[in-house]
């Protein structure tokens, strides 16, 4: 793919029950889910394959594996990222491996805990110059993540850790009083644009995360597709600058997320 380095290019729900999930997704963001029974692609209305949902064996679970939501970042070198990872302090929960036809890639946490994947993908024989377009970099997609937001337990040594490790920046802040900062992170370069957010960490959340928000037509059918389908709302929609709204969630399984959207 020609995505460049330090960019999310997929999504990846690990859950304990793939069909569920699917049944659940699918009404509530608009998606086309497969049927492969151990590792389903998820696909957005315009096409666009976003990520994938992995059933959760036993060996995951008794190893402490809980249903989660967990990104890809493009790397150059995924054994140097690695390495790098650990010498800040992050940890590498699955060593670097290689899948024919997909790429080589490991999973890794940084030193608060929050998971993620490095990876550097392959590109489709047929299509060499492939990208992805997982996470919506310059324009509102539906179905699509639209924004990634770190809630962590040291906000300041979280940012510090990413911009070494992917080149992200700080571009601004918003003040949220007792919960202190929201501070936007960017992408670089020649065309830059907004990646999400840091945050602290809340109270009721036990350890550091990612939550990633997908966009929907309208937020409101969203929420009620959520409850309609067994999931739960942690926190209602809200307005956001820029006018959309955006609210948390849990899927059926437990799975935390969220929803950005217009309210209609």
């Amino acid at each position: 793919m020609t995505n460049q380095a330090s960019e999310f290019i997929w999504y990846e729900l690990m859950t304990s029950d793939v069909d569920a999930a699917r049944r659940f997704y699918e009404p509530v963001i608009g998606w086309t889910v497969g049927n492969q029974p151990d590792y389903a692609e998820i696909q957005a209305m315009d096409g666009d394959h976003v990520g994938g949902m992995l059933q959760l064996t036993d060996e995951m679970t008794s190893g402490g594996a809980r249903p989660a939501w967990v990104a890809y970042i493009s790397v150059e070198d995924v054994d140097a990222s690695v390495a790098s990872i650990e010498a800040a302090g992050g940890r590498c929960h699955m060593p670097p491996r290689d899948m024919e036809g997909v790429g080589r890639f490991a999973m890794v946490a940084d030193p608060q805990g929050a998971p993620f994947y490095v990876m550097k993908p392959a590109p489709p024989a047929d299509r060499p110059d492939a990208q992805s377009n997982a996470f919506a970099r310059y324009e509102p997609m539906q179905g699509h993540c639209a924004w990634n937001e770190l809630s962590t337990s040291d906000p300041e040594a979280a940012r510090q850790f990413y911009n070494r490790q992917f080149g992200w920046v700080k571009d601004g802040e918003m003040d949220m009083g007792p919960m202190g900062k929201y501070e936007f992170l960017q992408f670089p370069g020649e065309r830059p644009y907004p990646i999400g957010a840091v945050m602290e960490k809340m109270p009721h959340m036990p350890v550091s995360a990612w939550t990633f928000y997908f966009r929907v037509a309208n937020i409101d059918e969203g929420a009620a597709a959520i409850a309609a389908n067994g999931g739960a709302i942690i926190l209602d929609p809200v307005e956001i600058p820029g006018g959309d709204y955006s609210l948390v969630a849990t899927d059926p399984q437990g799975a935390v997320f969220g929803l950005v959207g217009p309210r209609q």
